[in-house]
């Protein structure tokens, strides 16, 4: 094998608790990660020497870098020198709180231990990928899963939104360092492990139940954001949400006509998207 082409999904975050403040600095959270099927494609040759292009202009350069840093990593853990031509055309917003830096590195693991048939078990993948980001684990095996700790420790849930995802990104970046600060933990009203198995006819019931912890903080700097989520709502969204730590939202609605006619309102000055059911 000489190439590998993969696809890299982002996440939303139904639900997100900060629990407590770490000894370490990080933060106790609790949510779950939902996968999406918005991608950035990742293109991996090998060559006669190493190179890295995109389509887009804030990821040109070495420079804070997650998939470069990905490959040093590996190369760090294996002994082997990666000579790779890297393509990335990336279509999933960025600093979104939609986790499409921390896919891209996972992506750049799997494909490269597959590539130079590196035979790393799914483990030692793991720690890499934990040392790159805290979510980047679960994108090893993107499925829905329950996360808590730092967002690394996962557990697959049956939750699957059998519903049309309206995606809104409106261009805002929020930086996490920003949004982690003088946040207040609190304990959570609504159990997110509940969820595993839950009747999805009643996704409705969740609007005042899941919340996540981000928005208040959020909202209050960049109003449009409340403003957009209560349009989702006006619109007919059966439920609606930001995810991580913003900028992006998401509404959930019945059926594909109703996303389409929500989307209509925002297309042509944002980022839109809608995922669909399987």
């Amino acid at each position: 094998m000489n190439s590998i082409e993969i696809n890299c999904l982002c996440k939303i975050n139904f639900g997100l608790n900060i629990i407590e403040k770490r000894g370490d600095g990080f933060h106790n959270i609790e949510t779950v990660f939902y996968p999406i099927d918005l991608c950035d494609k990742l293109i991996l040759s090998k060559s006669s020497h190493k190179s890295f292009s995109t389509n887009s202009n804030l990821l040109n350069g070495e420079q804070n870098n997650i998939i470069l840093q990905a490959m040093d990593l590996l190369q760090k853990k294996t002994g082997e020198i990666f000579e790779v031509e890297i393509s990335l055309q990336k279509k999933i917003p960025i600093g979104a709180g939609m986790g499409g830096g921390s896919s891209d590195a996972a992506a750049t693991l799997l494909s490269l231990n597959e590539l130079y048939e590196l035979k790393l078990s799914t483990e030692n993948l793991r720690e890499i990928a934990l040392s790159l980001g805290s979510d980047v684990p679960f994108f090893l095996k993107p499925y829905p899963h329950f996360a808590e700790s730092r967002g690394e420790k996962l557990t697959l849930i049956n939750f699957n939104l059998p519903y049309p995802i309206l995606i809104i990104n409106p261009g805002i970046h929020i930086s996490t360092k920003w949004a982690y600060q003088d946040i207040i933990p609190l304990k959570p009203v609504f159990d997110l492990r509940t969820l595993n198995n839950f009747d999805m006819r009643n996704i409705a019931d969740l609007k005042d139940k899941v919340t996540n912890s981000f928005e208040e903080k959020c909202f209050e700097r960049y109003p449009v954001l409340s403003g957009i989520k209560e349009d989702l709502y006006k619109s007919g969204a059966l439920f609606a949400l930001m995810t991580g730590s913003g900028s992006t939202l998401f509404g959930i609605f019945q059926d594909c006509k109703a996303a389409q006619k929500a989307e209509e309102r925002y297309k042509n000055n944002y980022f839109t998207f809608i995922n669909m059911p399987d």
